[in-house]
Formats: C-alpha cells, sequence, structure tokens
C-alpha cells in the first residue's frame, strides 16, 4: 500500500478533468484506490429506493472519488503546491515545496 501526500481536511484543486480549476476539502481518501472524496466536487446522482428510514426514495446528490493524481495541495497563500517531508524536531512533516513552509 502506498503513502498518499493528501490527507482528510486538506484543501485541495482540481487540476485534470471536468472539474479542473474547481477546490473544495477532502472528506475521505481511500488508500487502496488513490482516491479521495472532495466536497462538492464530482457529484453524481444515486437514485435510492424507499426504504423504512427513507419512506419517499427518490434521487440524491452526492460527491464520487477523484483520482489523487488529478488533485493539487493548497498551501496557506491559496497556491497549488507539491508536497515533499523532512523531519523538524525529530517529527516527519509534510512541506509545500513551492514556498517551503510546513503544512
Amino acid at each position: 500500500m502506498t503513502k498518499l501526500k493528501i490527507k482528510s481536511g486538506d484543501t485541495v484543486r482540481v487540476i485534470a478533468g471536468d472539474h479542473k480549476g474547481q477546490e473544495g476539502k477532502v472528506q475521505k481518501v481511500f488508500l487502496d484506490k488513490n482516491k479521495a472524496i472532495v466536497e462538492g466536487i464530482n457529484m453524481i446522482s444515486k437514485h435510492e429506493k424507499p426504504s423504512a428510514s427513507n419512506p419517499q426514495g427518490g434521487i440524491k446528490e452526492k460527491e464520487a472519488p477523484i483520482h489523487v493524481s488529478n488533485l493539487a495541495l493548497i498551501d496557506k497563500n491559496g497556491k497549488a503546491t507539491r508536497v515533499g517531508y523532512k523531519e523538524e524536531d525529530g517529527k516527519k512533516v509534510r512541506f509545500s515545496k513551492k514556498s517551503n513552509e510546513v503544512i
């Protein structure tokens, strides 16, 4: 299993695909599939059957996973950046390769 440079809670920008240029917060990361769910991006319509919890049924909008290669992390300055790792005070931290600041 590979380690991804994007974590839940990060703000990211879509850099490729139908939603290019949109920004959102990462809600969940799927390490095994190298995909992430980003708030408000890559919305799909899901048809739901009527059930006890949802007696009406209907069509719900929800986010679909998007591949992490199509996402770029946004640093404090609002710029898309690549992510590097370095050791600081004995801890491994992520840093922005563009501004060299710890994320």
